[in-house]
C-alpha cells in the first residue's frame, strides 16, 4: 500500500479481524474474479433485478449466546471494557450463490471473493482525500417498522451512550495518524432497505488532516487505525482480548476492512453484513455493541435482525 501510494497506483485490498490474512490487487478494475462496488466505484455492476429468491437463517439458541453475553458482562463489570461487539455466526440456506447475492444487492459498499464470502456493508471505515481523513462509525440499529423509530433510537441512554464511546475511540484513533481531528456529524440516521423492511443506523462523522507526504505511508497509516473500533470495542486491546475469550474462535475477514485506492482516493469499508462459504455450507455474522446498560434479549433480538439480504 505505501509502494502503490508513491507511484498513485490504483488497488484493492481487504484485512481480517485478527490481522493474519489479507489480500492486495494493483489496477483492480482489469480483472473480473473479485468483484467489488465501493459507493459506485468498482467492476461490480449495479445492482440486478431478481424473482423469487429462499432465505432462511437458523441463529443460535438464546441460551448460547446468554452464556458469552454474561462473560462479556463479566469483563464490563471489572472494567476491561466499557463497550464490547460481541458477533454470533447463523447457517443460512438459500438457492443463490455467492455470486449471485453480490450481484442482487444493494449497499453502499460491495464485496465478492469467490469461495469465500460476500460483503454488502453499510458502513464506511475511513475515506482519504486530498490530505483529510474521514470517518463515519455506525452504531445502533433499529427497526425502521417501530412507531417513532428515530426518535426512539436518538433518545434511547443506552444506544447514545455506546455511540459516544465508539466516536471517542475513532476519534483517539484518528489522532494517531491525523492533526485537528473533530466530529463534524454527531448520531445521524441512515436508512437501510432489505428483504423484511426498512432499518435505521445511527452514524456519525470524523474528520481530520493527514500529514503532507500521507501518500508515501499510505498502508503504514491506515493500519495504524486497525481493527476497526465500531466492531471490537473500547479500550482496544483489553476488548479483543475479552472478545477472544467469548466468541472462542477467529472472526476471518468478517468485521476486517476492505477498500479501494484509485490513484487519489482511497475509501474503505467494515466487513459486515457478511455471508461467508464453510465446507459445509453458508454462514451470516452479526452482532452488535454491549455496554453495561445493555439488555441480553435486547442484544440478541438485534444480532439476529441484522441478518438480512439488502434486496428491495
Amino acid at each position: 500500500m505505501d509502494a502503490a501510494g508513491r507511484t498513485k497506483t490504483s488497488f484493492l485490498f481487504g484485512v481480517d479481524f485478527e490481522l493474519s490474512e489479507g489480500f492486495f490487487i494493483e489496477n483492480p478494475l482489469q480483472q473480473s474474479e473479485i468483484l467489488f462496488d465501493m459507493e459506485g466505484t468498482g467492476n461490480g455492476a449495479a445492482a440486478a433485478e431478481g424473482g423469487s429468491f429462499t432465505f432462511v437463517a437458523s441463529p443460535e439458541e438464546y441460551s448460547r449466546y446468554a452464556r458469552r453475553f454474561s462473560h462479556v458482562m463479566e469483563g464490563l463489570r471489572y472494567g476491561n471494557s466499557f463497550l464490547t461487539n460481541l458477533t454470533i455466526r447463523t447457517p443460512v440456506g438459500t438457492g443463490l450463490s455467492l455470486k449471485e447475492l453480490f450481484l442482487r444487492s444493494r449497499a453502499k459498499y460491495r464485496l465478492y471473493v469467490p469461495g469465500r464470502f460476500v460483503c454488502f456493508s453499510p458502513e464506511r471505515f475511513v475515506r482519504i482525500d486530498k490530505g483529510r481523513v474521514f470517518s463515519h462509525p455506525m452504531k445502533g440499529t433499529i427497526d425502521a417498522s417501530v412507531e417513532n423509530a428515530e426518535e426512539t433510537i436518538l433518545n434511547d441512554y443506552k444506544e447514545k451512550a455506546e455511540h459516544s464511546t465508539i466516536v471517542d475511540l475513532i476519534r483517539n484513533d484518528i489522532s494517531r495518524i491525523a492533526m485537528g481531528v473533530r466530529v463534524n456529524r454527531f448520531r445521524y440516521i441512515d436508512r437501510v432497505e432489505t428483504n423484511d423492511g426498512a432499518i435505521l443506523q445511527v452514524s456519525s462523522e470524523i474528520e481530520g488532516t493527514l500529514p503532507d507526504d500521507y501518500l508515501e505511508n499510505l498502508g503504514t497509516l491506515f493500519f495504524e487505525l486497525l481493527p476497526a473500533g465500531s466492531v471490537s470495542g473500547a479500550p482496544k486491546e483489553a476488548t479483543l482480548a475479552l472478545i477472544r475469550e467469548a466468541e472462542q474462535g477467529p472472526r476471518g475477514f468478517y468485521t476486517g476492512v476492505a477498500g479501494y485506492f484509485d490513484g487519489s482516493i482511497l475509501d474503505s469499508c467494515v466487513l459486515i453484513r457478511y455471508i461467508e462459504q464453510a465446507e459445509d455450507g453458508l454462514y451470516f455474522w452479526s452482532g452488535g455493541g454491549i455496554t453495561a446498560n445493555s439488555i441480553c434479549e435486547k442484544e440478541y433480538a438485534e444480532a439476529v435482525r441484522k441478518i438480512y439480504l439488502p434486496f428491495t
